[in-house]
């Protein structure tokens, strides 16, 4: 989940990405003057999340979370957030995107507060979108005793919602939200099912440096399907479409599989 004032994303048939306005009267004089270039060309294209292209193949081990039989999930967490940064990281330098660390917290257990309110209700790993925070907590099903590929696949669709943060997603859907509040919930599920695409983006680079056996992925899948949200107020998705998202960023291995916004309702409900 993500911790925000207003969820995070963007829905409409355009890219959620901004798109660069030129001076109209400039752009113009430039296209009169001899061996100008045209008014289109004038701006060149703002670098965009879903036009980035594949995400290149990284060596990933994934240590432990129980180590002959004690607990490690600090070291399990701080290994996959390095892989992450240095994935990503790598991965917005090639396409002209600007990135930023994101700070990580990891707490033994949930506190009374965390990046300035109180600890959310219910809530196991999340994302505080003005600090730029990823939050762990060691405790709770999501991690607390499993030996699945569960608590790395969460940590990845947090990672994912700072991807958001960082391309411009958040910002414009936020903007959407102000503007429609009553499609609230349906943007907020494209943005949640946007994460989780993203965070199979990530899994597909580096499969083939997990120890991990065919079944293991299928019961990512399940326990996926499991999690989904089919109460009144529906903020992440239906089961079926978190592993349909999921795997499609799995198989392409590029964010140009994420495009939730464009994506029909039934697609996102």
């Amino acid at each position: 989940m993500c911790l925000a004032v207003l969820p995070a994303g963007a829905a409409q048939a355009a890219s959620p990405e901004p798109i660069p306005v030129t001076n109209a009267a400039s752009s113009l004089k430039r296209a009169a003057a001899p061996g100008s270039s045209s008014p289109r060309q004038a701006a060149a294209p703002k670098p965009s999340l879903l036009k980035s292209g594949r995400l290149a193949a990284i060596s990933c081990p994934e240590p432990p979370l129980i180590d002959r039989g004690i607990p490690r999930p600090g070291e399990y967490l701080t290994a996959v957030t390095r892989c992450l940064r240095t994935s990503w990281s790598a991965h917005f330098a090639r396409a002209g995107l600007r990135f930023r660390t994101p700070t990580v917290r990891i707490y033994s257990e949930p506190g009374r507060r965390v990046c300035g309110i109180p600890w959310p209700t219910g809530a196991d790993a999340f994302y505080c979108t003005e600090r730029a925070t990823l939050v762990f907590p060691l405790t709770g099903l999501w991690i607390e005793d499993r030996t699945d590929l569960y608590p790395f696949k969460v940590a990845a669709h947090e990672y994912g919602h700072h991807l958001q943060s960082l391309t411009g997603i958040r910002k414009h859907f936020e903007r959407r939200v102000r503007a429609e509040r009553t499609r609230h919930f349906e943007l907020r599920r494209r943005y949640e099912l946007q994460a989780d695409c993203l965070s199979g983006v990530f899994l597909g680079s580096v499969r083939d440096s997990l120890p991990r056996t065919e079944q293991d992925w299928k019961a990512l899948s399940e326990t996926l399907r499991a999690n989904g949200d089919e109460g009144e107020y529906r903020t992440h998705g239906s089961g079926a479409n978190r592993v349909r998202w999921f795997e499609r960023g799995y198989r392409a291995v590029s964010p140009a599989a994420c495009d939730t916004w464009t994506a029909v309702p039934s697609r996102v409900s």
